[in-house]
């Protein structure tokens, strides 16, 4: 899975990683350790996440997050 991260808000990215790994949200839930309504908060963008759960669940799927200066053209 690849994902541009520039290109989406915060809430779809946690929804595309969800979706990619083929889990409901209270599946994704309980292995993050949230609720499935505290998922549905995210994706819907009703409540944020910060960057440690981000990095705990790249760790979790094997995801690599990098940052870097955007190329100029």
């Amino acid at each position: 899975m690849k994902l541009k991260a520039t290109n989406y808000k915060a809430n779809e990215i946690i929804k595309f990683i969800r979706e990619n790994t083929g889990l409901t949200q209270e599946e994704f839930g309980k292995r993050i350790k949230r609720s499935r309504n505290a998922i549905q908060f995210y994706e819907y963008g009703q409540r944020n996440y910060d960057v440690e759960l981000l990095l705990e669940i790249a760790k979790l799927y094997n995801l690599e997050i990098i940052i870097q200066n955007k190329t100029k053209n």
